[in-house]
C-alpha cells in the first residue's frame, strides 16, 4: 500500500474521531444498555454502608449481594436490575432507597485476530466501525492480504454472517458502506 493511500486512511480515521458525530473516548451508556459478563457495576443502598459494593457480573450472567442472594443480571438494563434489587432487599429493609451504577462495561466486545500489528479483544464504549477497530490494533501488518478481510458475526439463531472488507477499495475512497458498524461479539480476520 503506498503511502499517499496511508496518508488518506488516517486522515479519514481521525476526522471521524474527532467530529461530533464521530467516536468518542468518554464512555457513554444508555438507558438501553444490557448487562453482560464482566461488567462492573456499584449496588448501595442508602443509609447502610454494608449494603454498598462493587459487583462484577459472573460470566453466567449473575451476580450476589447481601440480603438479595444470587440473581440474574445479565441481559437486565441498570434499571431492571435496580428494581429487582428493590424488590428482594424491600423483604428486610422496607423502602430503602436502592442505587446501581455501571462503573465499567466490559460486555461488548470485539475480536480483531490475524495479520494486524496488535491482535486484541476491544471494549465496545460506543459504536465502533471496522475501521476504527483495525486502527485500536495498530493498523494492518506489512504482510497482511488487505482486499480480503471479513467480519464474521453470529446470528441469534447461532447461524453466522460474513460480511467482506477491502481496506484498498476505502482507503482509495470507495465502497464507503462496508465500513459497517460492529456489533458485540463480531470478528474481524486480517489474512
Amino acid at each position: 500500500m503506498n503511502t499517499l493511500k496511508l496518508f488518506a486512511l488516517f486522515f479519514f480515521v481521525i476526522f471521524f474521531a474527532i467530529s461530533p458525530g464521530g467516536a468518542s473516548a468518554q464512555l457513554t451508556v444508555n438507558d438501553e444498555y444490557r448487562l453482560g459478563p464482566e461488567d462492573i457495576i456499584e449496588i448501595s443502598v442508602w443509609g447502610d454502608k454494608e449494603l454498598s459494593r462493587e459487583v462484577v457480573v459472573r460470566p453466567d450472567g449473575g451476580v450476589s449481594f447481601p440480603l438479595a442472594g444470587d440473581l440474574k443480571a445479565g441481559g437486565l438494563t441498570v434499571k431492571e436490575l435496580r428494581d429487582k434489587l428493590k424488590e428482594r432487599i424491600s423483604e428486610f429493609v422496607p423502602d430503602a432507597p436502592v442505587t446501581v451504577i455501571l462503573r465499567k462495561v466490559e460486555h461488548p466486545k470485539v475480536y480483531v485476530m490475524g495479520k494486524v500489528n496488535n491482535p486484541k479483544v476491544l471494549v465496545m464504549g460506543q459504536s465502533m466501525t471496522v475501521v476504527q477497530a483495525l486502527a485500536m490494533s495498530g493498523g494492518l501488518s506489512p504482510f497482511a492480504e488487505s482486499g480480503s478481510i471479513i467480519i464474521v458475526r453470529k446470528n441469534k439463531d447461532g447461524s453466522q454472517k460474513v460480511f467482506p472488507f477491502d481496506y484498498d477499495q476505502l482507503a482509495d475512497g470507495e465502497n464507503l458502506k462496508q465500513n459497517i458498524l460492529l456489533k458485540p461479539g463480531d470478528t474481524i480476520i486480517v489474512p
